[in-house]
């Protein structure tokens, strides 16, 4: 039997990976490469969608070529992705109308209080599983569309496509409008129980309907890829995080992984029924496979930890690449009782027990 490949496309914070595996889950080929942050003002995160995709394009293709393969030999493509940046784009012409505002993003601060002011602290989280907070795409898509001139009426008319970025990729290869649950989970505008966009949330943020990507499974195929990945099935889309929960075969309820990028993020399996936390956790998504019930998890999230060794070596120069880090640290015995907490985006993660 011809041996079959499957290629991964991981579209994170700091960098785009692709990586090919065998049949039996082993790695065959990875290749990887950054791309740049865009800081317009303090607290502003951003980064260009087209870069972004040509990035993709370009690991993917190098790593077909380090594999020694086609792309005729690859039976399908997913996605892992950073999970709240937000992307509009034209329906015509596909080109992008705004840079992405990262998850890290803080402009949206006023907006959030106002929405809180208004809608009480309870109302987002009650329907969508999530605070009213700056992390998540529906505060960044409104500020979108009252800040960039000419946006709401063209998303009102149809024109104007929203996206995370499985979203924005998915189109990029399929030309199909889609998200996964999990993504859609993360922008403060999908139901947990109906797994479909609630109208009620939708006008609490002023987003028309019309510009909303189509919500399905986190594995079924969406569509085949098109450009030099033409026909490769494009067959799953999870959040970063979900997909490292599902990739730890955290299946069962009570299991749970942290994984440590950027950021750090704890998930826990609860089961096929959401549960709303009293203390400060989120209730998300963990992943639907076809048809079978959606799986449910709680997470706690740190916003800064691997970020910061970035800020250690590109703003402060303190060290020349990431694995110095360790280096520098061990030139001491200690710590001198000197604590340094990375609450460049706020510390996310619960103020109280769980």
């Amino acid at each position: 039997m011809k041996e079959r490949y499957v290629a991964a496309i991981d579209q994170g914070t700091a960098s785009s990976r692709c990586l090919i595996f065998d049949r039996s889950g082993n790695i065959v080929s990875v290749a990887q490469k950054e791309h740049r942050h865009v800081y317009p003002k303090p607290g502003w995160v951003e980064h260009d969608p087209l870069e972004l995709w040509v990035n993709v394009e370009e690991v993917a293709a190098r790593a077909i070529a380090d594999a020694r393969l086609m792309p005729s030999d690859l039976v399908a493509l997913g996605i892992a992705n950073q999970r709240e940046t937000t992307v509009v784009w034209s329906r015509e012409t596909g080109q992008p109308l705004h840079n992405a505002i990262n998850w890290q993003d803080m402009r949206t601060d006023h907006l959030v209080r106002e929405l809180n002011a208004e809608f009480g602290p309870e109302y987002f989280r009650s329907r969508s599983g999530l605070p009213a907070t700056t992390y998540f795409s529906g505060p960044k898509l409104r500020w979108l569309l009252d800040n960039v001139p000419g946006l709401r009426d063209r998303a009102e008319a149809g024109e104007v496509l929203f996206g995370t970025i499985d979203s924005w990729l998915i189109w990029r290869l399929t030309g199909r409008h889609l998200t996964d649950v999990t993504n859609a989970s993360r922008t403060l505008m999908m139901n947990l129980e109906s797994l479909e966009w609630d109208d009620d949330l939708l006008t609490a943020l002023a987003v028309p309907r019309a510009m909303l990507p189509e919500i399905r499974a986190s594995a079924e195929v969406y569509g085949e890829a098109r450009g030099m990945l033409a026909g490769v099935p494009v067959a799953s889309a999870l959040g970063d995080q979900q997909a490292a929960l599902f990739g730890q075969a955290c299946f069962s309820p009570g299991e749970a992984k942290c994984t440590y990028g950027t950021g750090s993020f704890l998930l826990m399996n609860m089961g096929e029924r959401p549960v709303v936390s009293a203390s400060g956790l989120l209730t998300t998504l963990a992943c639907r496979v076809g048809d079978e019930p959606p799986t449910y998890a709680f997470e706690g999230s740190i916003a800064i930890t691997g970020a910061l060794v970035r800020w250690f070596r590109d703003n402060l120069g303190l060290i020349g690449s990431a694995p110095e880090i360790e280096t520098l640290a061990r030139t001491v015995d200690d710590n001198g009782g000197c604590y340094f907490v990375p609450a460049f985006s706020g510390l996310f993660a619960p103020t109280r027990g769980a």
